[in-house]
């Protein structure tokens, strides 16, 4: 049977694949939340912090530095919360800021590109299609969720 260092290339451990696995579910039900309640459980979203203090130990490629910076740029977003008036909400930036701790500052930027770009693309099919305006909110998390998975699997495969 082959072990799991020899199915990802040699290149992670056990701790590894199943930090980013309880991360990426925690994700998804942050997800499903946003999705449905278009609002974050603050209690379950704070519960985060146990993959960042986690993620030190088993996926601890970031040095801690990184870790501090990853999460202090989140704080830039609770900054941006607040200046538009929730356009992108508190429990958005909550995310953002447990995220960049977790992934560091360079990991996060990254997820962000990313997340903002699949958002951007989904908003103007949305608005082509007639079924958006531009002044329609729709929920962050999932596209954050998409983009952590595909970082994932690129990092992976």
């Amino acid at each position: 049977m082959f072990k799991v260092e020899e199915i990802f290339h040699g290149d992670f451990s056990y701790g590894t694949v199943i930090c980013r696995a309880c991360f990426l579910i925690y994700l998804i039900v942050l997800s499903i939340m946003d999705i449905r309640k278009k609002k974050l459980n603050l209690i379950f979203l704070l519960s985060g912090v146990i993959f960042v203090v986690a993620g030190r130990f088993c996926d601890g490629k970031e040095s801690v530095v990184m870790a501090v910076a990853g999460a202090s740029a989140g704080g830039i977003f609770m900054i941006i919360s607040k200046v538009t008036g929730e356009s992108l909400g508190y429990g958005d930036s909550i995310l953002i800021t447990l995220t960049g701790g977790y992934l560091g500052l360079w990991n996060l930027l990254s997820l962000l590109a990313a997340a903002f770009s699949l958002a951007a693309v989904f908003g103007a099919v949305m608005m082509i299609r007639r079924k958006f305006h531009r002044k329609t909110a729709f929920p962050f998390v999932p596209f954050l969720t998409a983009a952590y998975m595909g970082g994932v699997l690129i990092e992976f495969f």
